[in-house]
């Protein structure tokens, strides 16, 4: 790539027009003064290899990747990260000078760094972790907390074969139950987490009873609208520390604008203010 040509990136999805992504990098692009520009593109299944092999010889970097893409484009890669191999899914594209795919996955990433930004006492070895929902993000979650050592895995879905297909997958850290016995996971639990739909705007309600949850555990809610939702109301009455879901959006972020830009932005309370139009 030449040297005068302005970087490009952006976010390839289908639905793609209520992706914060744009207006995130584009905080990032206008506050570190750089001379690039990120693109929201709503790209159909059909034609999604033409795209992203075409994308880089119109001068694009690397691109986010959301639903329903995430799964495919890692056939499209030439180089797969562990993680996003063991996800199974990749959000983050970065198209090499060598001509070459590289393909990863930063939602765990996100996940952590959230959870120590906002929760700077969090200490993931310190007893069991609830993970509510079976789903693509619920896969990276997971990959992340046997990363950073949680003892155990404790797992509820609505359906249940997708909870059990993820133990299979991961191994015996992880315990399944059943969605109507999800309120007994949260005993002695230091982590909890909500990776499903409910309790954003326009879903249904979350319902599982919450009184099991022990004082000082740390719980995030992955639905970031709104931003407190029922469960991190509940959560914290219950002398919890909450952790909103825009956090692990905006962490997940840094590392691929870092690979295209080359420089390793923050997240703070302006990129939240940016993000959330405050």
């Amino acid at each position: 790539m030449s040297e005068t040509r302005i970087p490009l990136a952006g976010v390839i999805g289908d639905p793609i027009e209520h992706s914060l992504s744009p207006r995130l990098h584009g905080h990032w692009l206008k506050t570190l003064g750089i001379n690039g520009h990120y693109i929201p593109m709503r790209v159909v299944n059909e034609d999604l290899e033409r795209v992203v092999r075409t994308l880089p010889k119109a001068g694009f970097v690397g691109v986010n990747v959301t639903i329903p893409h995430k799964e495919t484009v890692l056939s499209l890669a030439d180089i797969v990260t562990d993680r996003a191999a063991l996800i199974g899914a990749a959000n983050t594209l970065i198209f090499r000078a060598d001509g070459k795919i590289h393909a990863d996955n930063t939602d765990g990433y996100g996940f952590t760094e959230n959870l120590r930004q906002g929760a700077p006492g969090w200490t993931p070895t310190a007893g069991p972790a609830v993970v509510f929902g079976a789903g693509g993000a619920a896969r990276a979650v997971i990959a992340s907390l046997i990363e950073v050592g949680a003892p155990e895995i404790r797992l509820a879905n609505r359906t249940r074969a997708r909870a059990d297909a993820l133990r299979a997958e991961f191994g015996t850290r992880i315990k399944v139950f059943d969605w109507l016995q999800a309120g007994n996971m949260l005993e002695g639990a230091a982590t909890v987490v909500n990776t499903t739909s409910l309790g954003m705007v326009g879903k249904q309600e979350f319902r599982v009873p919450l009184d099991g949850l022990k004082p000082g555990a740390v719980v995030t809610d992955l639905v970031y609208t709104p931003l407190r939702t029922h469960f991190l109301s509940e959560a914290e009455k219950a002398g919890c520390t909450v952790v909103d879901g825009l956090g692990m959006l905006l962490h997940q972020a840094v590392p691929g604008f870092e690979r295209w830009f080359g420089l390793r932005p923050k997240v703070d309370d302006g990129l939240r203010a940016a993000v959330i139009g405050r």
